[in-house]
């Protein structure tokens, strides 16, 4: 699809989280460097036809430094439909989750160990190294520069993050650090999916359809070739997955210092699998990380076009809880997505 400037999507704009209350989760954000913006309230009737939830809600949008992106929508319902995901298997479609750039991944791994010896529902993982670029770039340690990151899981009840601290390299549109929040992050650089195709034909309705960028694709991670695949993602031996990066379109393919951060990952798995979907636990009426949104101009053009495409349960256009033109569907992957007018 040819992006015109009437007609654009940016990086992934909100991941919206189901809670039971707002303040201890303001409280929990405020350490990452979030703050409190809008607040706005829906009645049942237009949360329903907005997003599918007979409930009453109230929502509190977070916001970072000056960011475009990667915020956080808090969304108080009501009448909750679930508990969410929870601290459950990452290896599940339906799993959604978000991925935060540190300079300080020990100050956030000693936070996890005194949450789990005081009895907390997490799960965590070491941080793990990676190396993203330049995979077989032969280098002597204790000679030249370590470049790569540590990477770690958290998963809490109703947090499912993760996060990275870079060594060696920066890229400069891709995660912008808060340095007076105490865990010292940034906004979230790129949020992820779990499906299982095959054919890969599912991958089309982002990029044909959203007008996404496709900016990394078919990389293949296994249990055998990766420590923190193997353990963030549940791998038995001989399992592997594929990842697909899809980013804003003023992104780029062939330059990684030039990529922006609200990049997408799909996470496919082989179809050959046995994976239990969990997708009733992780959209709107969901306590926990339940919804992704997308900012778009042409809020229009966009809703015919998805109307056209395999998306289902597409709603009207209204306006949400903070008087923003909007409207929701569900893709042709089973995930649910909310589009909001620029």
């Amino acid at each position: 699809m040819n992006q015109s400037q009437d007609n654009t999507i940016q990086g992934i704009y909100e991941v919206c989280i189901g809670v039971p209350e707002a303040i201890s989760a303001i409280q929990y954000w405020e350490q990452f460097g979030y703050r409190i913006g809008q607040i706005g309230e829906l009645s049942a009737d237009i949360a329903q036809q907005l997003y599918g939830v007979n409930s009453g809600l109230k929502s509190i949008r977070l916001y970072h430094q000056d960011a475009d992106h990667g915020l956080i929508r808090l969304m108080v319902w009501q009448n909750p439909t679930n508990q969410g995901l929870g601290t459950s298997s990452m290896k599940v479609k339906g799993n959604r989750w978000a991925t935060t750039l540190t300079v300080d991944a020990l100050t956030i791994l000693n936070h996890a160990e005194q949450a789990k010896a005081a009895g907390w529902d997490i799960r965590y993982s070491n941080p793990y190294w990676e190396i993203i670029y330049n995979k077989d770039r032969k280098s002597s340690p204790f000679i030249d520069p370590a470049v790569g990151v540590r990477e770690m899981l958290l998963l809490q009840p109703l947090t499912r993050q993760v996060l990275f601290q870079r060594f060696g390299y920066t890229v400069p549109n891709y995660g912008q650090i808060n340095q007076k929040a105490p865990f010292k992050t940034s906004q979230f650089t790129h949020m992820g999916l779990i499906v299982q195709d095959d054919s890969k034909e599912i991958l089309k309705f982002y990029e044909e359809v959203l007008g996404l960028l496709r900016v990394r694709d078919d990389v293949e991670t296994s249990y055998e070739s990766s420590p923190a695949g193997r353990d963030l993602f549940d791998l038995n031996p001989g399992e592997k997955f594929i990842v697909t990066a899809f980013d804003d379109p003023r992104s780029s393919v062939s330059d990684f210092l030039a990529a922006r951060s609200g990049r997408l990952y799909i996470i496919r798995f082989p179809d050959s699998m046995n994976l239990a979907s969990r997708f009733e636990a992780a959209q709107p009426g969901s306590l926990g990380m339940s919804l992704y949104t997308y900012r778009v101009r042409g809020i229009q053009a966009y809703c015919d076009r998805i109307r056209e495409s395999l998306a289902q349960n597409i709603t009207n256009i209204v306006s949400n809880e903070f008087g923003e033109m909007s409207f929701s569907f569900t893709a042709p992957d089973g995930y649910f997505w909310n589009l909001l007018e620029i």
